[in-house]
């Protein structure tokens, strides 16, 4: 993840985007804890978006369903 200039936070799968970054691993778990809670806008020191967050969330389903089909890391 990383907060870009603008405030809003990307999936940075590659980890190569300036900005703020913060690792979530790609197990359910993680994406639930980072997600809520605020730990991840603590570590990317921002307010989430409603917008963002059901992004961040729907990106994190489809790792979920990549690992269960076989093609996860």
């Amino acid at each position: 993840m990383v907060r870009i200039s603008e405030g809003s936070v990307e999936v940075d799968t590659g980890g190569r985007k300036a900005g703020r970054g913060a690792y979530l691993c790609q197990a359910p778990e993680c994406w639930e804890v980072g997600l809520k809670g605020g730990r991840l806008e603590y570590a990317l020191r921002t307010t989430l978006t409603q917008d963002n967050r059901e992004q961040l969330i729907t990106y994190g389903k489809n790792i979920l369903k990549e690992l269960i089909s076989g093609r996860g890391n």
